[in-house]
């Protein structure tokens, strides 16, 4: 699956997200909402790689972890699109611009 196509699944999802939220609440989610939303989810991955690592007690912990996993991932896709990012390009750009870094660290 390529990157175009993770996109669009995300954005799709969102776009009935939005319209469930118009029948809920009359609005769709702000970016702060969303980004709220986000930042629980980070912590249920918290704890979920606490499990994954032997330290907490879930049960199924590798299949909530992957469900966890890509619930942060479609965040992160719907908060850049919303936000005007080009998340494809600025992840391509910012992985090269590391990979130089620490490749000059190492040969230091």
């Amino acid at each position: 699956m390529q990157f175009s196509d993770l996109e669009k699944s995300a954005l799709q999802l969102n776009e009935l997200y939005e319209q469930l939220e118009i029948k809920r609440w009359g609005r769709v989610w702000t970016t702060t909402e969303l980004a709220l939303g986000f930042v629980g989810d980070v912590g249920d991955l918290a704890k979920l790689i606490q499990a994954n690592a032997g330290v907490r007690d879930i049960d199924d912990c590798k299949a909530k972890l992957g469900h966890e996993l890509s619930d942060c991932l479609w965040s992160i896709i719907v908060l850049a699109n919303k936000c005007g990012i080009d998340l494809e390009a600025e992840f391509a750009k910012n992985t090269r611009e590391l990979v130089d870094y620490v490749s000059s660290e190492l040969r230091a």
